[in-house]
Parts: structure tokens; sequence; C-alpha cells
């Protein structure tokens, strides 16, 4: 049995594609059903619903020998805990986006940098944030949330955030403004080391479907 970790959402559903040029169906719509174990056309494929945050987790322990995650997560991930059982062949280039610095209208933050000001940053972002800022030599109080980060300066509880971008649409909605993109983001396919070894076959079979898949998507 191949065991594949996916996330409801945006990660799930462009993921869907490249199962398909697998010869793989999954049978039950995530937003539909409360299962978390998800059966596909294929007896011998299943995927498991976690938190986006929990996908790395669960491959580098073996609940899921495979899985797709954001680069940010596995980035976080690997900053907490080190070097880990996660192999990592293959970009997908699906959910792609960025991570950027963004602050309220009229915040002059070029200014503030110049001026050597210390920032108030609201992420939940740690290691990136701090590593961007770090390489700037900008200096920062980090306050880690876990959602709403838009809030945080409409609260006058920070300067600024260091979050994922999309559209932007929400950042306008909130009046705030992309000042400065960190990276791009897109996400990856990562693989229980074991599991590589003990189900080579089947594994690599997958890899190499995700792999022709992406690039006639190109």
């Amino acid at each position: 049995m191949i065991t594949l970790a996916l996330s409801k959402g945006r990660i799930f559903d462009e993921t869907l594609p490249l199962l398909a040029a697998a010869g793989i169906q999954v049978l039950e719509d995530p937003e539909q059903s409360r299962k978390l174990i998800l059966p596909t056309n294929r007896p011998d494929v299943r995927v498991v619903l976690v938190r986006a945050t929990d996908v790395p987790t669960y491959v580098q322990y073996g609940g899921a020998d495979l899985g797709v995650v954001g680069k940010d997560t596995l980035i976080e991930y690997c900053a907490e805990w080190g070097e880990t059982s996660l192999y990592q062949p293959l970009d997908l280039d699906i959910a792609r986006c960025r991570m950027s610095v963004a602050v309220p209208e009229g915040f002059d933050y070029a200014g503030k940098v110049r001026q050597g000001a210390r920032l108030r940053v609201a992420t939940k972002y740690l290691h990136i944030a701090r590593e961007f800022f770090a390489a700037k030599g900008v200096h920062v109080d980090l306050i880690k949330l876990y959602g709403s980060m838009e809030l945080a300066p409409l609260t006058g509880m920070a300067d600024a955030i260091v979050d994922l971008v999309s559209s932007g649409n929400t950042l306008k909605a909130n009046q705030l403004v992309e000042v400065e993109e960190i990276m791009p983001i897109s996400s990856r396919l990562v693989v229980n080391q074991a599991a590589l070894k003990l189900k080579q076959q089947p594994i690599r079979g997958l890899l190499d479907a995700f792999a022709a898949a992406k690039g006639a998507s190109a």
C-alpha cells in the first residue's frame, strides 16, 4: 500500500491532475466526505488528509510514504527539526505564490529600514523572516501568529507582516501593501527514504508520472 499525504484546498486540487496522469483517481471529495483516509481507483494507493504543517511529519515518521507540501512549510519544518529522513525529489510547481513583507498603506517601510529602526513583524514563518531580515541587517522583533496575519498591523500590534501572497486581494482589502518579496513558493513532493527503499518500484513509478505530468503542463 502506498500512502500519499495531502492537505485540503489548493494543494489537493492542483495535485489531482498529477495523480490522474499516473492513472490514479481519488474516489471521494474531501469537502463532502468526513473521512480522513480516502480511497483511490487503485487498491494499492490511498490518500490521507492532514494539516499542511503536518505533512512533513507524517512522511518523516512513516505515517505516509510520500506527500505534497509547500516550500514554506518545508523550510520551517527543517529549520526546527534539522536534517530529516525526507527525500525531496521534485518541485511540482503547483500552488504557486510568494512569501512577502507587507505593511499598512502609508507606512514608510523603506525609510524605517534606512534609519535602522527596529520593526515588529508578525508571522508564522519565524525562520524565513529571521533569516531574511538578518541578511538585510534589519533589526526585528518577531511575533508568532497562526492566522489572520493582516490583523496585527491593523490593531497596532505589529509594523509589518511576513506571509504568503497570491493575488494580493486580501492585503488590499485590509489596507496593506506588499513592499518586498522574500522568495517564490511552490509545492514539492517529499518521500520517506525508508519507503523509497522498501517500495521502490511503485514509488518510482509515481515520481516518473508526476515528473512527466509537470513537464507536459510547463
